[in-house]
């Protein structure tokens, strides 16, 4: 894997962590979990800033294609690192947002998806190569529509 393609994985990382800090399947929150959330915040070595709610919330719904508020703006900075232009943050909000634009620049930000799932709602990476993927996982929310979709025909019949 080339340098780029490790740094694309860790932007791909970082933006899904971030999204999938909240779960709709077990009504769980990170952000609503001081501790859960420091931790969240440690292990990735950033800082918190006010707007971390507000931008998880503005970037699941630019994705979900859900109207909301867009997300605010963080500060990021411009820095050679290695002799290499590299956006750089230390809040949450900032580090997201520039591992995001990175996706963006990549033409890969079309691949980070919501599962349309209503009980499900989990940020994905769309890794086929017609990025026609839907469902976060086939296996469960695929399957779980098929067979409502397949049970709701086989009433018509």
């Amino acid at each position: 894997m080339s340098s780029a393609e490790d740094s694309s994985a860790a932007d791909v990382a970082l933006v899904l962590d971030f999204l999938n800090t909240v779960d709709l399947d077990l009504h769980t929150d990170v952000l609503d979990d001081p501790a859960g959330w420091q931790g969240w915040l440690a292990t990735r070595a950033l800082a918190d800033d006010q707007h971390t709610r507000a931008t998880r919330d503005g970037l699941r719904a630019a994705i979900g294609c859900r109207a909301a508020p867009p997300a605010p703006p963080a500060t990021v900075h411009i820095e050679l690192v290695a002799g290499i232009p590299t956006l750089v943050a230390t809040t949450a909000t900032g580090a997201v947002l520039a591992a995001a634009t990175r996706l963006a620049v990549l033409g890969e930000w079309d691949r980070v998806k919501i599962c349309p799932a209503g009980d499900c709602r989990w940020a994905f990476f769309d890794r086929s190569r017609n990025r026609s993927r839907t469902w976060c996982s086939m296996r469960v929310c695929g399957n779980r529509e098929k067979a409502r979709t397949w049970r709701e025909r086989a009433k018509l019949a």
